[in-house]
């Protein structure tokens, strides 16, 4: 186990390395922050003087070099464009996106869990293939039409949310905080929802059709008591890897929905920061959602091996058979 956590965390490493020098790369090629802050008919002294006070006019390898060492030492830089610390402006803005993912994915799996399994149970019943029809359709509409259609409705029409934004003190008020951010949770839940619900019905049908199961019953333990001491902690196994894909998917969802509702999460900071190629700011964004989801794969794969001990024997009884052999 030791050997595997060694060797997964420098593939963690060497990912989130390589996802720093393409990003640093692909940046600087696809555009110029100097543009974004000169004006019209601005003369070629003050072009290049804009260039040198952002350190753009050095070759890309030393802008790389002191990239690489601000973020040894855990600074993503200041902002072009408003000079602020970007570190501190996105821990800033993760109390809202923060929030919003956390919730929407809590909603998402309250919602998965029962119909994935119901669809599975009765999924030789019309209502069960209902049910599946339903969660594969939502799982295919994109969430910034869903935002928009539940604007209308839920908003609009009924008046029952806002239909945007944030209160400006924050968490100073827990209750129109929460209220601001319930519609842009519903929103993302029923999307990642349906998708999650999805993979637990597959998971729940390979369950059902074990041998194992079927001899639990005929042993005389109840359906319940035989799924519930047999078939769940084999089918959280491969759901650990699913949430976690799904939480990082959300997580995604939240930053793009923040849009729609005129959230000023982390989504507005990097829309903002791409409109106006602030590269500190659009670089810490995306290196803390890479980051995120990175660390979450991480953490999916251990905890996989430290509930199915079949995982986390498989290095060492590999070794003692080819040592045999």
């Amino acid at each position: 186990m030791t050997r595997y956590l060694l060797r997964r965390t420098g593939l963690l490493l060497l990912a989130f390395a390589l996802a720093v020098t393409i990003l640093f790369v692909v940046l600087r090629v696809l555009g110029n922050p100097v543009f974004a802050l000169i004006s019209v008919g601005a003369t070629d002294a003050e072009i290049a003087a804009a260039a040198a006070r952002l350190g753009v006019d050095r070759p890309i390898w030393e802008q790389f070099a002191s990239y690489i060492g601000q973020l040894l030492s855990f600074d993503l830089g200041q902002s072009f464009t408003n000079r602020l610390n970007v570190g501190d402006e996105i821990v800033r803005r993760l109390n809202v996106t923060l929030p919003l993912t956390l919730l929407s994915f809590a909603l998402s799996v309250i919602i998965a869990v029962p119909v994935g399994f119901f669809a599975a149970w009765k999924s030789r019943t019309w209502y069960g293939t209902t049910f599946s029809a339903v969660s594969q359709l939502g799982g295919a509409i994109p969430v910034f039409w869903v935002g928009i259609l539940l604007v209308a409705v839920l908003s609009l029409g009924w008046r029952l949310f806002p239909a945007g934004g944030f209160p400006r003190t924050d968490w100073e008020d827990p209750g129109a905080a929460l209220y601001s951010l319930a519609l842009p949770v519903i929103t993302i839940a029923i999307v990642a929802g349906s998708d999650l619900a999805r993979y637990v019905r597959s998971a729940t049908l390979d369950i059902l059709g074990q041998q194992y199961l079927r001899a639990a019953r005929a042993a005389g333990q109840s359906f319940g008591t035989a799924l519930w001491r047999h078939g769940v902690r084999n089918g959280v196994v491969p759901l650990i890897s699913i949430l976690a894909i799904q939480l990082s998917t959300t997580f995604v969802g939240a930053v793009i929905i923040e849009r729609v509702f005129a959230l000023p999460g982390l989504g507005d900071m990097l829309l903002v920061g791409i409109k106006e190629q602030d590269f500190p700011s659009v670089q810490g964004v995306l290196l803390f959602s890479t980051a995120l989801v990175l660390v979450l794969g991480f953490i999916a794969d251990v905890l996989q091996r430290i509930i199915d001990p079949r995982l986390r024997d498989s290095l060492s009884g590999n070794r003692r058979t080819k040592a045999r052999a």
